[in-house]
């Protein structure tokens, strides 16, 4: 009989995440699919090179160790499959791992492995074929420590449907993972592009485990009290596509429609055209639902057809960097601070030039605690304690020890009241950068392995057929109620934007994207008239050196602002504290806006605020 619903935890969101996660959800969730994801672009790298210092690794062991090994028991006795990008650039050696762990605890799980991913033999081919970074429109790297293609969900459902209880990937569209399990759950097919958006969809609110329960929510103090036990998110899920949002009881956290709108516009750049492995996703219209206790409901995202292309990330190698903080505390520190900084680099500079080492490829300077993220409209400028944060970048590695060296002098020669030396001296680490590209499907090809208790042995070729749902009724168009309509004539004054809306900000690369949302719908014609993509690049132009790009999203009531080159390179290429954009809703939610000095007063929306 077929399902009538499906319920998925995820119990991480990256590597290095809470192992209290998975318990939580096993035990307490009374959930049928554990999703786990641990990879990100930058820890391909990290993996690809623990591999080539030990063919056995190159997998996130901390999946085996600290989630298989303790729950081995519970989610075999309460029948949960288990679907984890854990493989890295290895899943075979993941899987042979996590059996041994499984024969361990006796439990007689069947492993199922999905791979293929690595497109490293087909660079060559496509370098031949003009095949372009899509960022940048050079070419390929030559030497590349990972190249991986982001697979989609029809492997990890024929996995499933091959007997697998869990399921190890390599490289595939993170919520992939959770699509993987509905499609095999409820038949899906290929060309189910409603019922695959919005599977798809349900991924994405999940992947970064509680970022959809109240992590990082922009009005913190509703949810603060409780984040040492922070809920992961749940989506219980229907045949026809649709789902709603929850966590396990008496845990903390929140599941609103503000929450979990905040994670849907994170790290998506074009809402109408979101483009994963198996459908491209239109979540413009997406619409929520509160439902009390914990639960939203999810509706109105659309599919399109796939494209015939796989998104692929390469990692290269880029010479090295070096940080170092200090703290300087007293009368004029952010001043001192930047003084110390420069003569640091100039000795630094002085003594490579007599190596002949030439100088830093890059430099960044940033003081925190004196609000150097918020550039020029910073406010502390008298503040009397102080980080000193100095990053630089050389081809050679020898260059930046010179530089690592020169930090500690500062202590003896140059301002009074500088400490934080307890660390010790700072560790010189190679620069990892990321390219993109697209490659045609038909130079891809996908595998499943399944492998039962008793050693048992399947290896197919991965197909995506078409399976005998029908296409899911189209939705009615959203019913849009006019807003009330709210004065915008009289005086205006200025007020910080966090007051009318919140919002997100997330990375791609060396692109941002901040979101905007109306806390109201009244809201809406007010803001789209101020929040020009001119005015958000303007006021962020001491991070963005590119365009900026703002998208409507009027399911949300909202916009989606995609930020270019605004990020330093981004990831660990990038010498900035915050090389992940992680902190730019919060800087563009203080610009200040113009609003009618008659929604602050008695019965105005904006009442109290202050």
């Amino acid at each position: 009989m077929a399902r009538e619903r499906l319920r998925i935890g995820c119990g991480c969101g990256f590597w290095g995440d809470s192992a209290a996660g998975p318990a939580q959800l096993v035990r307490h969730g009374d959930i049928d699919v554990l999703v786990l994801d641990y990879l990100s672009e930058i820890t391909l790298s990290l993996l690809a090179r623990a591999r080539a210092k030990r063919p056995e690794l190159g997998y996130t062991t901390d999946f085996v160790t600290e989630v298989m090994r303790p729950l081995a028991k519970d989610i075999a006795a309460r029948r949960i499959r288990v679907i984890a990008n854990a493989g890295g650039v290895n899943p075979r050696a993941c899987r042979d791992a996590l059996r041994k762990v499984l024969a361990e605890a006796g439990v007689p799980l069947s492993v199922g492995v999905v791979h293929g991913d690595d497109i490293a033999p087909e660079l060559e081919d496509l370098r031949r074929s003009g095949v372009r970074d899509l960022e940048s429109g050079g070419e390929l790297p030559v030497h590349v420590a990972s190249a991986n293609a982001y697979l989609g969900a029809f492997p990890i459902a024929q996995a499933l449907g091959q007997g697998a209880d869990i399921v190890v990937t390599g490289r595939c569209a993170d919520s992939a993972l959770a699509l993987g399990a509905l499609v095999h759950a409820f038949g899906w097919g290929a060309e189910d592009w409603d019922r695959l958006a919005l599977g798809s969809l349900a991924g994405h609110i999940i992947e970064c485990g509680p970022q959809a329960t109240g992590g990082i929510y922009t009005d913190w103090r509703s949810v603060a009290a409780g984040w040492d036990d922070m809920g992961y998110p749940i989506v219980e899920c229907t045949p026809d596509g649709g789902f709603t949002v929850t966590k396990p009881p008496n845990t903390g956290g929140r599941v609103s429609s503000s929450t979990v709108a905040e994670q849907i516009t994170y790290e998506v750049h074009d809402p109408a055209q979101y483009v994963l492995p198996d459908v491209v996703c239109d979540f413009s219209e997406v619409r929520l639902q509160d439902l009390g206790a914990d639960r939203v409901r999810v509706s109105g995202a659309r599919g399109l057809p796939a494209t015939p292309y796989y998104k692929a990330s390469l990692t290269y190698a880029d010479g090295y960097r070096c940080t170092a903080t200090l703290m300087i505390v007293g009368a004029e520190a952010a001043q001192r601070a930047q003084y110390v900084a420069d003569a640091i680099l100039n000795r630094s500079r002085r003594l490579m030039a007599e190596r002949q080492l030439g100088d830093f490829r890059a430099t960044s300077v940033e003081i925190l605690g004196a609000e150097s993220m918020y550039g020029p409209h910073a406010r502390t400028a008298a503040t009397r304690e102080v980080i000193l944060k100095i990053a630089v970048a050389h081809g050679e590695e020898s260059a930046l020890e010179i530089f690592a060296r020169e930090i500690f002098p500062s202590a003896t020669s140059m301002a009074q009241g500088i400490t934080g030396f307890a660390g010790g001296r700072p560790a010189v680490q190679p620069i990892v950068r990321l390219a993109s590209c697209l490659v045609p499907k038909s130079r891809v090809h996908p595998r499943v392995e399944v492998q039962d208790a008793h050693g048992l042995h399947v290896s197919t070729v991965a197909e995506v057929r078409t399976g005998a749902v029908a296409a899911a009724p189209p939705e009615a168009a959203p019913v849009r109620r006019p807003a009330p309509v709210l004065t915008l004539s009289g005086p205006r004054v200025s007020v910080p934007l966090l007051w009318l809306a919140h919002g997100r900000s997330g990375d791609k690369g060396d692109s941002a994207n901040v979101s905007v949302l109306a806390r109201r719908a009244e809201f809406v014609p007010l803001l789209g008239e101020q929040l020009t993509a001119e005015r958000v690049r303007g006021y962020l132009v001491h991070l963005v050196a590119g365009e900026v790009e703002r998208y409507e999203w009027p399911g949300l009531t909202g916009w989606n602002f995609v930020l270019r080159r605004a990020l330093g390179g981004g990831g660990v290429a990038s010498l900035r504290y915050d090389p992940q954009g992680k902190s730019y809703a919060q800087i563009l939610m203080d610009m200040p806006v113009e609003v009618p000095e008659a929604w602050l007063a008695s019965g105005g929306p904006l009442e109290g605020t202050a």
